[in-house]
């Protein structure tokens, strides 16, 4: 039986997000907008909900006394991206 896939993370740009941050120790929010090629505004409101659901920390804090927001994949971010793929694998093979 299939399993069903993560409604969280079958978002292209959350999707997208994550897929960025399980390669890297963490990312600032300007390398990820650039990457995702998404708007401020979007990426600002699909961080919180990857947040909210423990899947990435952020941190905010100031560089040159500019802001600096800094994302990282959490282990239960890690472990749902790698049963999201799972269930991918699963689904191509049927």
């Amino acid at each position: 039986m299939l399993k069903d896939l993560d409604p969280l993370l079958h978002s292209q740009l959350r999707l997208g997000v994550m897929s960025l941050l399980i390669t890297v120790e963490s990312a600032d929010f300007t390398w990820l907008r650039e990457k995702t090629n998404s708007t401020a505004g979007n990426l600002s409101v699909q961080l919180d909900k990857l947040s909210e659901a423990g899947y990435i920390s952020i941190e905010k804090s100031f560089k040159a006394k500019k802001p600096l927001t800094t994302c990282r994949i959490t282990k239960k971010g890690i472990k749902s991206f790698e049963e999201y793929v799972n269930s991918l694998k699963d689904y191509i093979k049927t």
